[in-house]
């Protein structure tokens, strides 16, 4: 995994492609100048989407891979839950009861 944190996307942010096709397809149908424009704004979406996807964890990793670290994790969490429930059973103090 790489240390680069991906760039968090900033809360309310539209991600969305269709927005744009809708204005592009809106400017043809009126037959507008302005579609050249809305297509430089969709080429620009498009390349930050490919950024975004360059920068995620674990891009770089093949989905065997990827198989191995989720099944390395999955057993990370059962051996800790085991744990847990192997030390609630070991209590030594008296927890009062709720009335």
């Amino acid at each position: 995994m790489s240390g680069v944190q991906p760039k968090i996307e900033k809360e309310g942010e539209d991600s969305s492609l269709l927005p744009l096709v809708h204005d592009i397809i809106k400017c043809m149908d009126k037959d507008s100048q302005d579609v050249h424009q809305e297509l430089a704004k969709l080429r620009t979406k498009i390349q930050e989407a490919r950024e975004q996807i360059s920068n995620m964890p674990g891009i770089d990793s093949s989905p065997p891979e990827q198989q191995q670290q989720l099944a390395t994790l999955r057993e990370q969490v059962r051996t800790k839950n085991q744990l847990l429930q192997k030390y609630k059973g070991l209590c030594m103090f008296e927890v009062p009861k709720a009335s």
